[in-house]
C-alpha cells in the first residue's frame, strides 16, 4: 500500500456513469461514497456527475472527502463533467486516465458496469499480480453481478493454468461498501474479506 505522511489514503472506485437497472448498486455507491468520507479517505473515480459514478462523488463529497475526478476529454464533450470536485483532471485518452486513476490511488474497488469499468478492473488485477504493487485485493462490490466471473476466473483460468495459484486472490466480492472500508483501514485484516 502506497502511503505517505503528506496525504490520506485514496480509494480509486470503477463504476459507470449509468444508474442501471438494479436500485441496490446506487445504495450502495451512496453507501461507499459516505463510508470513505467517514474513515478520512479521499476518493478518486472516473469524473462524472451521472450514474454510479455522480452517486459515489456527491456521498463522498457531501461527507467532507477529498474528490479527484479524471477523465478523458473524448468524454468531456457529453457533458457530464463533475464540476464541484475538488479536482477534475483531464487527459487525451482512456489508456492515461487508468494510469493516472492507479498512481494516485492505494486501493480499487469495482461497482457493476460495463466495458469500461471491466477494462479499468482487469488492468488494476494485472498491475497488482505483475507489479506487486499494492497488498489489497481489489474490492468488488454486487456479490449476484460478479460471481459468474469469480467461478469462470477459477474454475477456469486457474484450472487450466493461466494464473497462478494465489492469483485467483487478488480480487474479493461484498456487498457492504462500509466492512470494505474498515478492511482497508486495518492493516492487519488485509486479504481477508470474506467473499459472499
Amino acid at each position: 500500500m502506497r502511503e505517505t505522511n503528506e496525504r490520506r489514503r485514496r480509494v480509486a472506485v470503477y463504476c459507470g456513469s449509468a444508474d442501471g437497472s438494479d436500485p441496490r448498486y446506487l445504495a450502495e455507491a451512496r453507501a461507499l461514497g459516505e463510508a470513505i468520507a467517514a474513515a478520512g479517505m479521499g476518493l478518486v473515480y472516473g469524473g462524472a456527475s451521472v450514474g454510479l459514478m455522480g452517486a459515489v462523488a456527491d456521498a463522498a463529497l457531501a461527507g467532507g472527502a477529498e474528490v479527484i475526478g479524471v477523465l478523458p476529454e473524448v468524454l468531456a464533450g457529453r457533458a457530464i463533467a463533475y464540476a464541484g470536485l475538488i479536482a477534475l483532471e483531464m487527459l487525451p485518452t482512456m489508456h492515461e486516465r487508468k494510469a493516472r486513476m492507479h498512481a494516485l490511488a492505494d486501493a480499487f474497488f469495482a461497482f457493476p458496469g460495463g466495458y469500461g469499468t471491466l477494462d479499468e478492473l482487469f488492468e488494476a488485477l494485472t498491475l497488482i499480480q505483475t507489479d506487486k504493487v499494492n497488498d489489497f485485493p481489489v474490492v468488488l462490490f454486487g456479490s449476484d453481478y460478479w460471481r459468474g466471473m469469480a467461478d469462470w476466473i477459477t474454475g477456469r483460468l486457474l484450472a487450466d493454468g493461466k494464473i497462478s495459484p494465489g492469483d485467483d486472490t487478488l480480487f474479493r466480492i461484498t456487498d457492504d461498501p462500509r466492512f470494505a472500508v474498515r478492511t482497508l483501514l486495518d492493516t492487519k485484516r488485509r486479504y481477508h474479506l470474506t467473499a459472499v
